[in-house]
């Protein structure tokens, strides 16, 4: 007995049009808003401290960032380990109990750039941040935090065992 082959259904005209098309437009609009969105890194924002960030000693970098000194402060509490043992992975916590914080800033006077990390912060919010930074070698970790004006720090003393931005 000789078996037939089912012949294959007719594929619907219409219907793969319809996909074609909703498949053109879907690329079509990611590739409209994905490439928008390359534009929008922070140092791209007009009232980002470029210069700032080029700065290699700490005097430096708080004059182009503040324009004055801090004075250190118990309201600004500092959470960095004693003993990094990677350089390239130092985890940074920040946080200042002063009211009407505006900005945090986190400096590392031994790194090729003094300041590592800058924050505004916004109105109405706790000044609270965290990160992970690189250091060069062993150095003091400084936190400075705006308010009402004036600067207020913590800093600390970090032991680097493995090598970061350094080498």
């Amino acid at each position: 007995m000789s078996e037939q082959m089912a012949a294959p259904r007719p594929v619907n005209a219409e219907r793969r049009l319809i996909l074609k098309s909703l498949t053109v437009v879907g690329i079509t609009s990611f590739g409209l808003t994905g490439g928008s969105a390359w534009s929008a890194f922070a140092d791209d924002a007009p009232t980002w401290p470029h210069d700032a960030f080029k700065q290699k000693s700490l005097d430096a970098a708080l004059k182009a960032l503040y324009g004055k000194g801090f004075e250190p402060s118990d309201k600004v509490a500092l959470d960095v380990p004693e003993i990094a043992e990677n350089g390239a992975v130092v985890p940074v916590a920040v946080t200042a109990s002063l009211p009407g914080v505006t900005s945090v800033a986190i400096l590392i006077p031994a790194n090729p750039f003094t300041l590592a990390a800058y924050y505004k912060v916004p109105v109405g919010t706790d000044a609270s941040v965290s990160c992970r930074l690189k250091m060069a070698k062993t150095s003091t970790v400084i936190a400075v935090a705006e308010a009402g004006g004036k600067l207020y720090g913590a800093s600390k003393d970090v032991k680097v065992t493995l090598g970061g931005c350094g080498g």
